[in-house]
Formats: C-alpha cells, structure tokens, sequence
C-alpha cells in the first residue's frame, strides 16, 4: 500500500494541498521521494491518490478506494482495562466501526475518573488505525455514556449476551452492537434491551473475554 497521509479538507482532482503538523512531520521521516505516488484521505469517506512534489505541494491525481463499509456500524462497548479498551479501538477501526459509544455499564469495574482525559490519546489511535488499514473515513467516539442513556436510542440494537436467548434480526443502517463488561450485563440492563426492541446474539459456545466478543462480533457483520 502507498504512503498514507490525513489531510482534513475536501479534495478534487488537479488540487494542491499541504502537509501540516504531524503528516509533516511522518512525511519526512519516511522519506516520501519526489514523484511518488502517496494516498490522501479526508477523514470523511474519501480516498485520493496524489503524486507528491513537497510536503508543500501534493497534487491530486484521481480519487482512490473505497474500502468502507456499506452500513454505519456501530460498537457500543462497555469501557474495560484501559490496554483492552484501546485495543478494542484500534481493531475495531480496522474492521470499519462507524462510531464508538462507551458505555459505563452496571458492572463496569473501571472507575470513571480513570477515562477522564483519555479522549486524545483513543483518537490517536483511531487515526493511527484509519491509516494503517487503508480507510478514509475517520470513525466517531462519543463520549462515555451509561447504558440506558444508548440503549433507549432509536435504530436496530444487537445485544451480544451467552446466556440470552438468540433471537433473530438482519441487519440495517445503522445497526448498534453492544458488547458488555468483564462481569456480563446486569438483568436491569437485559430487561431494558429487551423493553427497547433490541435482538440477542450469541458468539459461540464459549465465554469470550470482553475484548474478544467485541473482535468477534465486528467479524460476524462481515466487511
């Protein structure tokens, strides 16, 4: 794959555009050489394939792949370990997650006060994902909610649960998969996803890890 820089503006054909700030920067450390072919992208949808001059002048050639998905997936997952969590980030931006929505569940173990500035560090890692996978769309992350607060929302909802019984539903735009705390989903939290038209899935025979399920279930969607 090309070289991979964000460029945060709207881009056509035959434009000029500059590097800034930390693309700058990542452009000189890598070496990009004049004439080479790089990959732009918006942060919004788009992909564009642009022969590079200077870190000052990029011209664009065409627009690029479109490797997002067809339906706005979104992750609605309970804040775990902070390791895990961003773990969580990163692979799920890579399996195209629309938007991320932390859910402080009944049983989440993590104190809240711990999450409370980590706002920039999960979006550098999102972006950092964005460009490693080759996607042009930069995915949203709310900021941390309680589960009855996401859950009452409209759309379609997928619980993700092992001890629930399945129930079925296809998918649609925008579709909400909810994946619990270490400690599983209260029978509060159950009930209410049930009163608000959710479905139940399950990811197999085995008890998966909050981290795993979440990897799990983005698969399960498909590309």
């Amino acid at each position: 794959m090309r070289n991979r820089f964000f460029v945060g503006q709207d881009l056509s054909p035959d434009n000029v555009v500059a590097l800034a700030g930390d693309e700058r920067h990542h452009a000189r450390v890598l070496r990009v050489r004049e004439g080479e072919e790089v990959e732009l992208f918006d942060g919004r949808g788009h992909n564009y394939v642009a022969r590079f001059e200077s870190t000052d002048a990029l011209r664009v050639l065409r627009e690029g792949t479109n490797r997002e998905r067809q339906n706005a997936l979104q992750l609605a997952m309970a804040i775990i370990q902070a390791d895990k969590f961003e773990f969580v980030l990163q692979k799920g931006t890579e399996l195209g997650v629309h938007t991320f929505m932390p859910l402080i569940a009944d049983r989440t173990e993590v104190h809240t006060e711990r999450i409370r500035g980590k706002g920039e560090r999960w979006q550098k890692i999102v972006l950092e994902a964005v460009k490693q996978s080759g996607r042009s769309r930069i995915p949203v992350i709310e900021t941390p909610a309680r589960v009855d607060d996401v859950i009452t929302r409209a759309g379609a909802k997928i619980v993700f649960d092992a001890d629930a019984e399945p129930t079925t539903r296809r998918p649609e735009n925008p579709t909400t998969l909810f994946i619990g705390p270490e400690g599983g989903w209260s029978e509060r939290e159950l009930a209410l996803a049930r009163q608000n038209g959710a479905a139940f899935q399950r990811l197999g025979p085995r008890r998966l890890r909050a981290e795993t399920a979440a990897i799990a279930a983005l698969v399960l969607f498909g590309p």
